[in-house]
């Protein structure tokens, strides 16, 4: 029998600890007990110190200045540091990319057959991007429409020279500096392809240089693949706009039969949210004993679902072997990023059928399904079928009963809309609000879950401090769901945890201190309000003058990498927990942690301490106030007649 954990110090989750403290009587591994086998972990890693791009290798550079100082190949360590770290950014925008791509090929499919499974949801989205390339929408249909929009953004990922079409979202000011630098995107595989060349053994060796490929890169990312992810999906699935749900392991259901869909991308699960609403699979449910067909999600295709549907969340990535922990999961499916492959060995367990639905994601142990294009619907049917027959091979159930309500769904149409109406939609209030001094300025807060702390502690922790003290929180991915779980994530949370100025906005508009925007593709929202914030004017004339700041508490993830990159590379200061593996070497810290501000207008920082986070960002956006003379509340000035005729137009 495996040696108990603590569980008092894996979460802050009381769900999570009840299951664990279960999961040790029945010596199932998690991943807690995982991370803790590990024990001491390579501290040449956790640096970024260690190189093995070649077999002259492996080299690591030794910290402490007694042991070797450079590689076989005379790489010293800012140079070795800024490749692991430029791969980690070649890494996320990767597999952000290709599911952008994925997206991209499902809306040429949804244009060139629209009786397919898949169809055009938001068409005011459709004319909106289509406007964006370029495109003339006069007189079109919606399908000739997609066509052309799919087929250029399908050709921007292969594309040798040129400008990707979003980056022209950006500020004026802000695209000047990319191309300046010569770090403007012109291809989303180019630029993923040429940071992996450039890091090779004898390439590229000056570490400066290397840095500003990644930035290229996951501008690529931010700019490229993520943003066509989010936007296409939008036009595929619908824009999302504030919905109702709930959150944690509680909303797993002891009467019916429970689906769990995880991963990242959308296209099956929502094929899926449609099959589970079938009169027929639901009679059939009944027929064998269940009350209905429970669909839930963990990870990040939870929060598409949650956003376009109101469907529950059962947990983030974290709680995946949690869920088929309960017994009560009849199937779980498994597409691409974030999936543990533990999750068939926890399955043996129990009664729980894991399925992987992505030709590029198999795990030894579990059934791997190849969904056709032109069956997903029928497929997803199947599923359900299978899942409902699974339902009589239950054994104990055992449901935790915590569980939260939320609201989600802040896209940036839907905060426009709800600042204004249809009509006077605007950013106008949000950035009167900073300017007098109501809202201090904005966060985002981001990322995964990581092992190596106290599970959702991170995120929680931050977040209070920051909405406490006026700063409104922007979340995607698994950090919103911890958030979630802790209550943030509600209108009436403005009043139990925000300061003041913040709550009286939150109050005046009926929104959460907390906004929900998404899953991790979607940060590429946050650009886009970002920008809108500094086109209403007000606070700078780009995105480095704006009091704004971004953090991942607990990431783990390459993904978040190039995500915080695609920030510093678009002029904000982004703040990551836990450790970054860049510290084993001075130069390319004090490169990145300082002197990239003076190129970028935004930097990286790094700070296990949260309490520590929270203050530095209040420092910065503080420090932003200050340069934009607005460090002081304005307070309102009526104006009588005789000011007015003073006034100078």
């Amino acid at each position: 029998m495996k040696k108990p954990i603590n569980s008092e110090q894996v979460s802050i989750d009381d769900s999570v600890n009840y299951l664990l403290n279960n999961q040790n009587q029945l010596s199932i591994e998690t991943v807690w007990d995982r991370s803790k086998q590990q024990k001491t972990r390579c501290g040449f890693g956790e640096q970024g110190l260690c190189c093995h791009n070649c077999y002259m290798g492996p080299c690591r550079i030794s910290p402490t200045g007694k042991g070797a100082q450079k590689g076989v190949c005379g790489a010293p360590a800012e140079v070795i540091v800024a490749r692991n770290f430029a791969r980690m950014v070649a890494g996320g925008a990767s597999a952000h990319s290709d599911h952008g791509r994925e997206v991209a090929k499902t809306l040429l499919l949804a244009a060139q057959h629209p009786d397919s499974d898949h169809s055009i949801k938001d068409s005011n989205k459709l004319k909106k991007v289509a406007s964006t390339l370029g495109l003339s929408i006069q007189d079109r249909a919606k399908e000739d429409i997609a066509k052309e929009v799919a087929e250029i953004l399908l050709a921007e990922f292969g594309q040798q020279e040129g400008e990707l079409s979003f980056t022209k979202l950006a500020p004026v000011k802000r695209q000047e500096l990319w191309r300046q630098l010569g770090v403007i995107p012109r291809g989303i595989d180019r630029e993923i392809v040429e940071m992996l060349h450039r890091t090779s053994v004898g390439v590229d060796q000056e570490h400066q240089n290397i840095f500003l490929q990644a930035c290229r890169t996951a501008l690529a990312d931010g700019w490229g693949g993520s943003m066509i992810a989010t936007e296409l999906q939008d036009i595929l699935y619908g824009t999302p706009s504030p919905i109702r749900g709930e959150v944690n392991l509680g909303v797993l259901s002891e009467s019916e039969v429970n689906i769990a869909v995880h991963g990242h991308e959308p296209a099956f699960s929502e094929m899926l949210v449609i099959a589970s609403q079938d009169k027929e699979l639901i009679d059939l449910a009944k027929k064998h004993g269940a009350a209905g067909i429970n669909l839930v999600g963990i990870c990040c295709v939870a929060n598409e679902i949650l956003l376009r549907h109101g469907l529950p969340v059962a947990g983030n990535v974290l709680q995946q072997e949690l869920a088929i922990a309960t017994g009560a999961v009849e199937t779980m499916l498994v597409d691409v990023q974030c999936i543990m492959s533990s999750l068939p060995d926890v399955s043996q367990h129990y009664h729980t059928k894991v399925i992987t639905t992505s030709p590029k994601a198999k795990i030894k142990g579990a059934e791997f399904l190849d969904i056709s294009e032109n069956n997903s619907l029928e497929t997803a049917k199947k599923i359900i079928r299978d899942a409902i027959l699974n339902f009589s091979h239950r054994n104990s159930v055992d449901i935790p009963k915590q569980k939260m309500d939320l609201v989600a769904g802040f896209s940036h149409e839907a905060i426009n809309y709800m600042l204004g109406g249809r009509f006077r939609g605007s950013y106008t209030p949000l950035n009167d609000n900073i300017i007098n001094g109501r809202i201090r300025g904005v966060a985002a807060v981001v990322g995964c879950c990581n092992p190596k702390i106290v599970h959702d502690q991170g995120h929680v922790s931050l977040v209070e401090e920051l909405i406490a003290n006026d700063i409104l929180v922007v979340q995607t991915g698994c950090s919103a769901t911890a958030c979630a779980k802790a209550g943030f994530l509600t209108p009436e949370s403005a009043t139990k945890y925000a300061g003041s100025g913040l709550a009286e906005v939150c109050r005046a508009v009926g929104m959460p201190p907390v906004l929900h925007s998404g899953s991790c593709v979607d940060n590429s929202r946050l650009l886009i309000a970002l920008s809108e914030m500094v086109k209403v004017g007000g606070l700078g004339d780009d995105i480095s003058d704006l009091p704004v700041a971004g953090a991942a508490p607990e990431w783990m993830s390459e993904k978040a990498i190039s995500i915080g990159q695609y920030f510093v590379a678009s002029g904000v200061y982004v703040v990551f927990g836990i450790g970054m593996p860049v510290t084993g070497s001075s130069v390319f810290s004090h490169h990145i942690f300082e002197e990239c501000e003076k190129i970028l207008g935004g930097k990286w920082d790094v700070e296990e301490d949260t309490s520590q986070m929270a203050a530095k960002i209040i420092d910065h956006i503080n420090h932003k106030r200050e340069k934009l003379g607005i460090s002081k509340g304005r307070k309102r000035v009526l104006y009588d007649m005789a000011m007015r005729r003073e006034l100078k137009i």
